[in-house]
């Protein structure tokens, strides 16, 4: 059986219903319910599937990656260290005389 989820907000007293109508939909928006409905609204190939995950992956990691620890940011510039110092003896920025 579906599970029944009640979405909606309740009128305060003395709200107008542009307000009470603006609230909901930023409610709904935040919640992803709106998007997921455009979406729905068409059939979406598995290569639009693809694209659009690849699309929210970046914007989720760009939100994620904003609030790094120090720690964390030690370790990546450790790796990038280590990555820079293998790269310079594979041959790399040849001179030709």
């Amino acid at each position: 059986m579906a599970q029944d989820y009640e979405r909606g907000i309740q009128l305060k007293k003395g709200e107008s219903v542009d307000r009470a109508m603006k609230r909901l939909k930023t409610k709904l928006d935040t919640e992803g319910i709106i998007e997921e409905m455009r979406r729905r609204r068409a059939f979406e190939t598995p290569t639009e599937r693809k694209r659009r995950k690849a699309r929210t992956s970046i914007k989720r990691h760009r939100v994620r990656w904003r609030y790094v620890s120090e720690a964390t940011e030690k370790k990546i510039a450790e790796r990038k260290a280590a990555a820079a110092a293998a790269g310079e003896g594979h041959g790399r920025g040849h001179s030709h005389a």
